[in-house]
């Protein structure tokens, strides 16, 4: 049998004191004799029970101040939650300057006030077009034909809530850029945007904290605001508020991966693309009946349609006042916007090869420069075309001699005028 309790050892004691053989105790208990005579022997010789020695804790002195501090936070709590056993390691090394370990508190807290309190979580069935789950599924040793050999890839798992229709995306990283792309195309294999995206507390989605108290990142407020849907990050260490996409991407760890070659990134979404749509067609949806390919149609027309034209992916924005020369900093750079937004903000968002400036009310681009440039100053002279508004007036029109200057900026090196000077001296006349 298994190591004998403390309760196993009072009855071996008192049956010796009643005058019971240790053959006959060995026998009650079911342990072997030798067992029998060994502890009688420890309690002769008062020797200590090894499972029992004193916590870190109480050799430290710190029980006192663990009870006060327990006590104090269950009457802030109520009913509520129990303490955190994190907050209170966190306690004892800020104040007490502890050294032991997050699971030797857990031992102790467990020790003398029990287990917490469970907390079951409701089951809720969401309606048609209301949330998409959302989360990554890491996969290594993927052979996609690289001269490097396997490599590890990052699955993008998006579920709609209600018929189940799952979106399986590769990337090779899970950067912002990655996260925004990953995005756009499961949008485009659900067929259009749920009111709602659930997920979990990774730092391209929330910037700090978790849950509903945590921060979002601002480039993904941005891309939301843009596609018209709500972040909603799960609680801390709570995957069960997320458990349809979970269930998704466990599903996905099921493909055997290792044993087939891809000739390449695209080739690997296609097989996959094609395995998750013969699944949907098997599969039941619980909430209706039906299988979740059936049930998706069902569910297309309560989803947001998409943008002709999804956002590019970026990985920076900001927004940012336009100066009366039209313009606005970022990046080190002055990007030249449409004249009519003087004196209004504008949205700039740094994407993989491009910076775009963005009608903050409308989310339409206005303008697009290279980004990372060696110039300083882009200047699109489109921007200073246009009629006018109640609030902003054209610039005024170029001169003689700046018409020139373009005209000579436009002309190719070798045709350009050899004496500059002469040339700008006939407008000047």
């Amino acid at each position: 049998m298994a190591k004998l309790t403390r309760e196993h050892i009072v009855t071996i004691e008192v049956l010796q004191q009643r005058g019971q053989s240790q053959s006959q105790t060995a026998r009650i208990l079911g342990v072997s004799e030798g067992a029998v005579r060994y502890h009688l022997r420890r309690s002769r010789d008062g020797a200590a029970d090894g499972r029992h020695k004193p916590s870190r804790i109480e050799q430290l002195g710190l029980a006192q101040a663990v009870a006060h501090w327990w006590q104090a936070q269950a009457e802030i709590l109520g009913q509520q939650r129990p303490p955190s056993v994190q907050l209170l390691h966190d306690f004892l090394r800020t104040e007490h300057d502890y050294e032991g370990s997050y699971k030797s508190v857990r031992k102790y807290v467990r020790a003398r006030f029990g287990l917490p309190p469970l907390r079951p979580f409701r089951r809720v069935e969401t309606p048609p077009g209301a949330q998409t789950q959302s989360d990554w599924g890491e996969f290594r040793q993927v052979d996609l034909g690289d001269p490097d050999g396997p490599t590890t890839l990052y699955a993008f798992v998006m579920v709609l809530s209600h018929s189940r229709k799952e979106a399986v995306v590769w990337s090779r990283s899970m950067d912002q850029l990655a996260w925004h792309h990953v995005h756009n195309e499961a949008y485009r294999r659900l067929g259009g945007v749920a009111a709602v995206n659930r997920i979990d507390n990774l730092k391209t989605g929330i910037a700090r904290g978790g849950g509903a108290w945590g921060v979002i990142n601002e480039q993904y407020r941005a891309y939301a605001r843009t596609l018209g849907f709500h972040v909603d990050a799960c609680e801390v260490r709570a995957p069960e508020q997320k458990g349809k996409t979970e269930r998704r991407v466990g599903d996905c760890k099921g493909l055997d991966l290792r044993s087939r070659r891809f000739d390449g990134l695209a080739d690997l979404q296609s097989w996959t693309d094609a395995d998750r749509a013969a699944r949907a067609a098997r599969r039941i949806c619980p909430a209706t009946g039906s299988s979740v390919a059936a049930s998706w149609e069902a569910e297309k027309p309560f989803l947001r349609p998409l943008p002709a034209l999804l956002p590019e992916p970026f990985d920076l924005v900001k927004t940012a006042p336009v100066h009366k020369d039209c313009s606005v900093h970022f990046e080190g750079r002055s990007y030249v916007v449409p004249f009519i937004y003087t004196g209004r903000e504008v949205e700039v968002r740094g994407c993989s090869g491009s910076v775009q400036i963005l009608d903050p009310k409308t989310g339409v681009v206005l303008v697009s420069y290279p980004r990372h440039s060696p110039e300083r100053i882009l200047i699109d002279p489109a921007c200073y075309a246009g009629p006018g508004t109640a609030e902003v007036l054209p610039p005024k029109p170029l001169g003689r001699m700046a018409r020139k200057l373009e005209e000579i900026a436009a002309l190719p090196v070798e045709r350009r005028p050899v004496d500059l000077y002469a040339a700008l001296a006939e407008v000047a006349r």
